[in-house]
């Protein structure tokens, strides 16, 4: 006897597709970075980013705002007058053609003809107590009968349509058997439910019921809790629509309520159901009601329909405002998403989440002591290439050729090699390797000729010369006027892509970060890009000269290198007892002191570049004055361009004026 497996196929809806490729968090970090160095938290800066979206995304704000035009476009759209209306039309089919029924019927006796047109003639002006005093009316004409019988088959499935979705078609011309089978289901819930509050229902009496009556519940609920939930949602809206109706609306369809099916039982069934759904659930929204102010009428199932689809807008755009604590995107429903946006808006926000995600969960931010989230190294190594590319094209563009790189340049090769080691940016010897990598292949059994594997023990990488290592600092001004005058960013940007070329090509190099503003202080390429703009005055280039040489004198063997990044004249400095004294315009003193410590900065041959930002003409002249002191350089770059000067200048100090190739470095 064979056995067939059978298998099904369906959408995956298991969390994250584990066979999707990953998303693409290039843009989502350069943004939340850029934000980041724009002094925004990190958490804070990507939240930003999925509110706006990126070049070709939608964001969280585009599907807010969406959902709000949707639920205005139901509230102009619709009114709730719908079933009354339906009712009153046949009410006056009924009577219409029951006095043409009259009006032709020669042999009615006169007495009784005119008794009944005058009982058609006087009816209430109110629809249901029209209908409800021609509850025991003889009809003369089958039409009118046919039309009177309508209103409560409408009335009954509309009825139930508020609390089962799809009853006002499924029951269209059902039969007497049919109305039963309703009937029996609502009394088999009812007792399901009232078990289920009193904790003595079973998952048996659930699969029981379902068996027998599941036909009425298209959701297909996996267990009492879904059923009471969908059926719960159904009665909340099916309220909030009554309360959302006129006063004399209310009272029409409550009197009118009493014909539906012509079943008082059927009321006191649904009656009992609401009151079993309203203390399971409580916190449903039993009491709301919306304002409806359109032209295309609702019956009362299409009606609760679309109080149940502006309840799923509410919640979706309370999910979009990512506003409660411990929000996530991981907690939109999709599904309503879809529902009401459409599919694309679900595909997008998805990716939207799977971008959340990948930040959070993927290594690129990380939660610090203070339980705050920052960038992770990861994530400023990734965000410190980009700048370096950046930086490359600038440099290329601004130079009009690529340069080739000499082959001293990382130092003269010596002919021989040595393994591969973490770090290593020499050339790989080719021909050792492979040797290495056949050699290994036979000791373990192999043959060469079938195809070599190469692993990481194989690798050899020429010797070079040493070369002159230099030890670098990066003085940055951080006092309020760059944040004030829009160079905040391009100053951390220029932080980070040297930071990147430092790390990664010249590892043999050592890179201080120094901020200086009223004080100057050491700081990590992690805790500058952090740094908020400061709303302190001072400009303490003296501190920040002081903290310079100390590094430098930490490593004695290295050529010292000093990069100065400021927008204004030195307006601080340290005195005896550690304080900061400021003054504007500069002290004399302040002047005195920063150039005795830049001096003595060029008597252990230091080589300085002073990056100018602005057009200050006091700055200018300082700056001059203090490069010609100790044979440095000026460089005066556009805010946008001081990554690229900046770059370019340690390059030139570290090569000493041979050529670089700037594609090799900043790959």
């Amino acid at each position: 006897m064979s056995v067939h497996n059978r298998s099904r196929y369906g959408r995956y809806t298991g969390g994250p597709d584990p066979l999707a490729p990953p998303v693409d968090l290039a843009e989502a970090l350069d943004a939340v970075a850029e934000d980041v160095m724009a002094g925004y938290s990190p958490r804070h800066a990507l939240q930003e980013f999925l509110r706006r979206g990126g070049r070709n995304r939608e964001g969280l704000d585009h599907f807010a705002g969406r959902i709000q035009q949707r639920r205005s476009e139901l509230l102009s759209r619709h009114r709730l007058d719908g079933t009354l209306n339906e009712v009153q039309k046949l009410l006056d089919t009924a009577v219409l053609e029951e006095r043409k029924q009259l009006a032709r019927d020669a042999m009615m006796d006169n007495t009784d003809r005119a008794f009944r047109e005058m009982q058609l003639q006087n009816l209430p002006r109110s629809t249901a107590a029209a209908v409800n005093e021609l509850a025991s009316y003889d009809w003369q004409s089958s039409t009118a009968r046919e039309a009177y019988e309508r209103i409560k088959d409408l009335l009954g499935r509309e009825i139930l349509d508020q609390r089962f979705a799809g009853m006002k078609q499924a029951l269209e011309g059902a039969t007497d058997e049919d109305r039963a089978a309703v009937s029996e289901m609502l009394e088999d819930l009812n007792e399901l439910l009232g078990k289920h509050r009193r904790g003595e229902d079973t998952d048996a009496d659930f699969q029981e019921f379902m068996a027998k009556h599941g036909q009425f519940f298209p959701e297909n609920p996996q267990s009492v809790e879904e059923l009471v939930d969908a059926l719960a949602q159904r009665a909340a809206a099916a309220q909030r629509l009554l309360q959302s109706m006129s006063a004399e609306q209310r009272e029409e369809l409550m009197r009118l309520s009493a014909q539906a099916f012509g079943s008082p039982e059927l009321m006191a069934q649904l009656g009992q159901l609401d009151a079993n759904l309203q203390a399971l659930r409580p916190g449903e929204d039993w009491s709301g009601s919306e304002r409806f102010d359109g032209e295309e009428g609702l019956g009362l199932g299409d009606g609760t329909g679309v109080l149940q689809d502006l309840a799923e807008l509410d919640e979706l755009a309370e999910q979009l405002s990512q506003a409660y604590n411990g929000s996530r995107l991981d907690d939109l429903d999709l599904d309503a998403l879809a529902r009401q946006l459409g599919q694309n808006a679900a595909v997008t926000a998805r990716t939207l989440a799977d971008i959340e995600r990948a930040m959070q969960d993927g290594g690129y931010l990380r939660r610090g002591a203070d339980g705050d989230l920052r960038l992770s190294p990861q994530a400023m190594r990734r965000l410190g290439r980009s700048l370096l590319r950046d930086t490359a094209k600038q440099l290329s563009g601004r130079q009009g050729r690529r340069d080739t790189r000499v082959a001293g340049a990382a130092g003269e090769q010596t002919g021989s090699s040595r393994q591969w080691e973490f770090g290593d940016a020499e050339p790989w010897d080719v021909t050792r390797t492979m040797t290495n990598a056949i050699r290994r292949t036979i000791a373990d059994g192999g043959d060469p000729g079938r195809g070599l594997r190469l692993t990481v023990g194989d690798i050899e990488v020429t010797e070079t010369e040493a070369r002159t290592q230099a030890a670098v600092v990066l003085l940055a001004d951080v006092s309020f006027s760059m944040a004030a005058e829009g160079r905040w960013v391009p100053m951390k940007r220029t932080a980070l892509a040297l930071h990147h070329l430092v790390s990664t090509r010249f590892r043999g190099d050592r890179l201080q970060l120094i901020t200086f503003g009223r004080y100057a202080q050491t700081m990590d390429i992690g805790e500058l890009t952090a740094l908020p703009a400061l709303r302190e005055q001072g400009t303490n280039l003296h501190h920040g000269l002081l903290l310079a040489g100390r590094f430098f004198r930490q490593h004695p063997s290295m050529q010292p290198v000093l990069l100065v990044v400021t927008d204004g004249e030195p307006t601080a400095h340290l005195l005896a007892d550690g304080e900061s004294w400021f003054a504007w315009p500069p002290d004399t003193e302040t002047i005195r002191v920063t150039v005795a410590e830049l001096d003595r900065l060029g008597r252990a041959g230091t080589q300085a570049t002073f990056f100018r930002l602005g057009d200050d003409p006091g700055l200018e002249r300082f700056v001059q004055r203090m490069a010609r002191r100790i044979d440095g350089r000026v460089v005066a770059p556009e805010a946008g361009d001081l990554g690229a000067a900046v770059v370019g200048e340690y390059l030139r100090a570290h090569f000493r004026g041979r050529p670089y190739d700037d594609a090799d470095w900043a790959r």
